[in-house]
C-alpha cells in the first residue's frame, strides 16, 4: 500500500510541475500511441525492459512466427542469451588475423579479417563471424491449431490492438470464427519475462468454446546474419524437458550444445503445462481465461529457477502491469519532453509520433546492460551482434533527455572488455585500448574486412562518458571511468602520425565512418579528424577534474591535427586523399559523413564554416541519398542547425526516402533485408536536442527550428551538446 500511496503522490506532483511547465506529458504520450487493426507484418509492437524484449502479432502473443519472418519478426531476446555452434575444427582466433602495414609504429599490424578464398583461414573467419550468436530464447502464442486445424493469420478477425506507451501495456481484441479474445501483455521492469491476461469473451452469438491454448515453443538457432533466429527443423540438435511441475508452476530447462537456460511457467488458478512436442509446452487455459507468465533465466540463475517456495502472484498479471505502470510513468515524467503541438507546420504532427516512439523503442530495445545491436531485441542483424560505432546513435539522446543513468549502466560493459580491447591495440602495435567494432559480450572482435579497420567507434567512450558527466556531476562517475578514458585517449594518440614535413598530426590506414573508403589509401577523414579534436580535448578536461596535469603530448595533437581538407571549389573531401569526391558516383555513396564533422561536435579551427555551408548545399542536393542510412538523415540536421540553416534541418529529418520511413510501430526501415533499424531512431533524438536546446554558448531559441510562426516547439529537460 505503501508503494501505491508513493506513486500516486508522486503523480500528483509531476501532473503540478507539467502544468506549470507547460506541457502535459501524460497527453502528449497517448495521443502518439499506435494502433493496428490487421495482421500487418510491419507493425508488430513491443513491450521490454531494455534487457530483455517481447514482440507480439496482432493477438497479443507470438501465434504466427512464420507469417510474420520476413516482417519485423517476433523476437523474444535477452541480452544474456547467445549461444556458438561447436567448433569441431578446433578453429583458433589467430587464423584469422591478417599482417598490414599502414605506416604506423608497427609493421606488422594484426587485422581479424575475412578470407574469401576457400581453406582454413576461410571457415575460421565464418565461424568467428558467426559464433557466437544471439538466441530467439521462445516463441510463446495460442495454438489456433488445437481448436481450429489449418488456422491461420489471415482467418483472425475484428482485430483492434493498440499500444499504450503510458503504461507499457499491449492490449489486443480480436475474434476467431466468432470467439473473441482480449488479451494484454506486460514486461516486468526488472526481469526477463512477459507477463499476459487472457480473457475469452463470448462468441458473437453469446456462446462460449472451447479455447485455445498458450504453447511455448524452443527453436534451434539458425546463426543467420539477418533473420528470426528460430530454426524449427533440427529438432534432435536440442532438448527441452520439464525439471519441475507445481500446482501452478513448470521448470523448463532447454540445452543447445553447451548452452542452457530456464523458462519458468507460472499461471493462475486452473490450468497445467504438458510436453506436447519435442520443443513444445501447452498451458491449458480455464474457462474464462488465464493469466500467465514465462520468465527466462540463464544457467547461472538455476537454483533461483527450480525455487519452490518463490511468490507466484509477484509474477502475475496485476503485479507486473502495476510495476511496469510505474516504471513508464516514471521515465516519462522524469525524463524531457518536447511538445510540437502548437506548430503549424503540416509536417509538425509526424515528427512527434516519431520522436515520442522513438524514446519508447530506444528504452526497451537500446538501454541495457550491454551495447545494442542495430536491430535491438527484436529480431537478429549480423548474427545478432552489435556494431561499437553505432552506441553513439544508439544512446547518446539518453543523457540528452535526462536518462543519463540507462547509458551509464551500458558504459559498465567496457569495463569487463578492457582486457580484450587492450590485447588489440598491443598486437598492432599501439598504445592504451582500441575498442572493437563488431562484437558480442565476450568482446571478441568478429572477422570483417571493413569492421576491423574502423576507428571512429574509438572516441566515442570518451564522448559518451563526458555526457553523462555533464549531466549527472556526478563525480564518483568521473573516477570510475577516468582508466578506461585514459586508455582510450592513449591509443588515440599513438594511432595518429605526425607528419614532420607539414608539421602535422594526420589519420591514416583506417576505413573511416563513410565506408566506401579504403584503409590503405585514405588520410583524414573529416568525421574522424573532428571526432579526434574534440575527444582528445575532453580528456584532457577529465585529467585536470582529477587534479592531474594535462598530458603535453596531447595538447601537441589537438594544437596540430589537419584541418578538414577542401576542393577548388571550396568543398570538403570524404578524405583528404579523396580528391574524387565530387567526380566518382561511388565516392558519393553511403554515409555523407563528412557533415558529421560539424553536428555531435562543434564548431573548431578545422572547421570553415563557409566551406561547410557549402558543402551542406552539395549534398543536400545531390548525394545518392538511396545508398545512404537512418542516421544519416538527423546527422544532415544536425550540421544544418549548427549552420543556422534551420529549414534544411527540417528538410533532412524528413527527406522522403525509404532509408527515412519511420513504420506504424516507430521503426526506422532500410529495406526488405533490414526492416528496423535504431541507430536511425536514436540520431533522431540527439537531433532534436540539438535543435532545441542548442550547444554550449549558443543563444538561439529553438536554433533548428525555423522562425517563421509555424514552428512554436515546447520543450522541457532537454540538455544542451558540447
Amino acid at each position: 500500500m505503501k508503494r501505491k500511496t508513493t506513486l500516486l503522490v508522486f503523480l500528483l506532483l509531476t501532473v503540478v510541475a507539467s502544468g506549470r511547465e507547460g506541457i502535459d506529458r501524460k497527453a502528449l504520450v497517448t495521443r502518439n500511441c499506435p494502433t493496428l487493426n490487421s495482421m500487418d507484418t510491419l507493425s508488430s509492437f513491443s513491450v521490454g525492459n531494455g534487457d530483455f524484449a517481447f514482440t507480439v502479432d496482432a493477438t497479443g502473443l507470438q501465434s504466427f512466427p512464420e507469417y510474420y519472418k520476413r516482417g519485423v519478426c517476433l523476437g523474444t531476446q535477452s541480452q544474456w542469451g547467445w549461444h556458438s555452434f561447436p567448433n569441431t575444427e578446433g578453429y583458433r582466433f589467430e587464423e584469422v588475423l591478417k599482417p598490414y602495414d599502414f605506416g604506423h609504429r608497427s609493421r606488422k599490424e594484426l587485422y581479424a579479417c575475412q578470407f574469401r578464398e576457400k581453406g582454413r583461414q576461410h571457415d575460421a573467419s565464418e565461424y568467428f563471424r558467426i559464433n557466437p550468436h544471439r538466441l530467439h530464447l521462445g516463441v510463446i502464442g495460442f495454438d489456433f491449431n488445437a481448436i481450429r486445424p489449418g488456422t491461420r493469420a489471415e482467418d483472425i478477425k475484428d482485430i483492434y490492438q493498440s499500444l499504450n506507451l503510458w503504461e507499457g501495456v499491449i492490449d489486443s481484441h480480436f475474434s476467431l470464427d466468432g470467439q473473441r479474445y482480449a488479451v494484454h501483455t506486460v514486461c516486468s521492469p526488472s526481469r526477463d519475462m512477459m507477463s499476459a491476461r487472457v480473457v475469452y469473451q463470448p462468441s458473437f452469438s453469446g456462446e462460449m468454446r472451447r479455447h485455445a491454448p498458450i504453447v511455448v515453443r524452443l527453436p534451434y538457432p539458425t546463426g543467420g546474419h539477418v533473420d528470426d533466429a528460430c530454426n524449427w527443423e533440427e529438432e534432435g540438435k536440442h532438448t527441452s524437458e520439464i525439471v519441475m511441475q507445481q500446482s501452478n508452476k513448470a521448470v523448463i530447462c532447454h540445452t543447445i550444445d553447451t548452452t542452457s537456460y530456464y523458462i519458468i511457467i507460472r499461471w493462475k488458478d486452473r490450468g497445467k503445462v504438458e510436453k506436447t512436442a519435442a520443443h513444445t509446452f501447452s498451458l491449458t487455459p480455464g474457462q474464462d481465461g488465464i493469466d500467465f507468465s514465462v520468465e527466462f533465466m540463464d544457467k547461472t540463475r538455476k537454483e533461483e529457477a527450480l525455487r519452490k517456495d518463490d511468490d507466484r502472484e509477484k509474477s502475475l498479471y496485476d503485479a507486473t502491469a502495476w510495476d511496469a505502470a510505474y516504471e513508464w510513468r516514471e521515465f516519462w515524467t522524469k525524463g524531457a519532453a518536447v511538445d510540437f503541438s502548437h506548430c503549424r507546420d503540416a509536417r509538425a504532427r509526424e515528427l512527434e509520433r516519431r520522436v515520442v516512439l522513438s524514446q519508447y523503442l530506444l528504452a526497451i530495445q537500446s538501454a541495457g546492460s550491454i551495447p545494442p545491436q542495430e536491430t535491438g531485441l527484436t529480431m537478429n542483424s549480423w548474427y545478432g551482434k552489435f556494431h561499437l560505432e553505432m552506441i553513439l546513435w544508439h544512446e547518446a539522446w539518453l543523457p540528452l533527455w535526462g536518462h543519463e543513468g540507462k547509458l551509464a549502466k551500458t558504459l559498465q560493459w567496457y569495463e569487463t572488455v578492457e582486457p580484450v580491447a587492450r590485447e588489440i591495440a598491443r598486437r598492432q602495435g599501439f598504445d592504451g585500448v582500441r575498442w572493437m567494432k563488431m562484437t558480442d559480450p565476450s568482446g571478441v572482435e568478429a572477422p570483417s574486412n571493413v569492421g576491423s579497420f574502423l576507428i571512429w567507434q574509438q572516441p566515442h567512450l570518451i564522448y559518451l562518458a563526458e555526457l553523462v558527466y555533464r549531466s549527472s556531476h556526478d563525480d564518483s562517475f568521473l573516477r570510475h571511468m577516468a582508466p578506461y578514458i585514459d586508455a582510450t585517449a592513449r591509443f588515440m594518440y599513438s594511432f595518429a602520425n605526425y607528419d614532420k614535413k607539414g608539421k602535422r598530426y594526420i589519420l591514416k590506414g583506417n576505413i573511416p565512418a563513410q565506408e566506401s573508403l579504403k584503409a590503405a589509401v585514405t588520410v583524414n577523414s573529416p568525421f574522424e579528424l573532428s571526432q579526434w579534436l574534440t575527444t582528445m580535448t575532453m580528456a584532457q578536461e577529465w585529467r585536470e577534474r582529477q587534479g592531474l596535469t594535462r598530458e603535453k603530448d596531447w595538447d601537441r595533437l589537438i594544437e596540430r591535427l589537419s584541418p578538414l581538407a577542401y576542393n577548388s571549389d571550396s568543398l570538403y573531401l570524404a578524405a583528404e586523399s579523396a580528391t574524387d569526391t565530387y567526380t566518382d558516383l561511388k565516392a558519393t555513396s553511403d554515409h555523407p559523413a563528412l557533415l558529421g564533422a560539424l553536428g555531435f561536435f562543434p564548431e573548431s579551427r578545422l572547421i570553415d564554416k563557409e566551406v561547410m555551408n557549402k558543402t551542406l548545399d552539395w549534398i543536400i542536393a545531390n548525394w545518392n541519398w538511396p545508398t545512404s542510412w537512418g542516421w544519416d538523415f538527423p546527422m544532415t540536421a544536425m550540421t544544418a542547425t549548427r549552420l543556422n540553416k534551420p529549414e534544411k534541418a527540417i528538410d533532412a529529418l524528413l527527406l522522403d526516402m525509404q532509408k527515412n520511413t519511420y513504420l506504424n510501430n516507430g521503426h526506422n526501415y532500410q529495406s526488405d533485408r533490414l526492416r528496423i533499424y535504431l541507430p536511425g531512431n536514436g540520431g533522431l533524438l540527439s537531433a532534436i536536442a540539438l535543435m532545441c536546446a542548442g550547444w554550449d554558448g549558443c543563444e538561439t531559441e529553438n536554433p533548428g527550428f525555423p522562425k517563421d510562426g509555424n514552428w512554436d516547439v515546447r520543450w522541457e529537460g532537454l540538455k544542451p551538446l558540447p
